[in-house]
């Protein structure tokens, strides 16, 4: 079985973000693979040691994004594709454009992505991905079965499951609970150091950035403002109640 995984190299979510003129500072900041990313390499591997095949990770971004791709290859994938080409750099639609022109040329039964990403939270990359291959795709997934050319998932659905049953090639992503991320190895890491990453860029894909230009525009960024601290109300439940109805008439004005 050969199974693509499709990552994206985000800020480690312990990092303090600062923006300065409406733009995230990452400078000097550490760079993980996206969290739900990392369910899905870990599920393209456990397909692997089930069923063999390989698997393959592709990234779109600059060079420091390779780290995350050798982090992928130490967890145990087979080899890597980087896009590193500033011309390319763009939104969902580009994104999925870009690498959809690299799948379409490589054998694949499983496309597996992130459900999401804790930088932009957009969620359309994997779902565009999937439209731009002609494949069906299942979201959100937190159990993957699979039994000869079917798939069984179950997905989460507005706070229940849902089944669903399709044929391959599929594209799913991730949600957490999906799997748990192995950590690289020792022999990981040092294998990793000698497998193929493979780095392309708009020429040898033939695509024209003309082509690929971003359908939409970050006009601003700026973080939330800070939260008031929590009150807590004193007496007996029916006080509580009262005061508590009380605030939200007059001080939050939300009643």
């Amino acid at each position: 079985m050969n199974i693509v995984v499709i990552l994206k190299q985000t800020l480690d979510t312990e990092e303090k973000i600062t923006i300065s003129n409406g733009l995230v500072q990452s400078e000097g900041l550490n760079h993980i693979i996206n969290p739900y990313d990392e369910y899905a390499v870990e599920e393209g591997l456990q397909l692997k040691e089930k069923f063999g095949g390989e698997v393959t990770v592709i990234t779109l971004g600059p060079s420091g994004a390779e780290s995350a791709v050798r982090t992928a290859l130490a967890m145990g994938a087979d080899k890597g594709i980087l896009v590193d080409d500033e011309s390319l750099s763009g939104d969902e639609h580009t994104i999925s454009k870009v690498i959809s022109s690299i799948i379409k040329h490589v054998s694949f039964d499983i496309v597996l992505a992130g459900n999401t990403s804790v930088d932009n939270g957009a969620g359309q990359v994997g779902i565009r991905l999937a439209e731009e291959l002609g494949i069906p795709h299942i979201s959100s997934v937190t159990k993957l079965t699979v039994e000869g050319h079917l798939a069984t998932v179950v997905r989460d659905v507005e706070g229940d499951t849902e089944i669903i049953e399709t044929s391959l090639p599929v594209l799913i992503t991730a949600q957490q609970g999906l799997n748990e991320p192995r950590y690289p190895s020792l022999p990981g890491i040092m294998k990793a150091k000698k497998k193929p990453i493979e780095k392309v860029n708009a020429n040898q894909l033939g695509l024209h950035p003309d082509d690929m230009k971003a359908k939409t525009t970050i006009i601003d960024q700026f973080l939330p403002k800070p939260k008031d601290a929590g009150r807590i109300l004193a007496g007996n439940l029916q006080d509580q109640a009262k005061e508590l109805v009380k605030l939200l008439h007059q001080e939050a004005k939300v009643i």
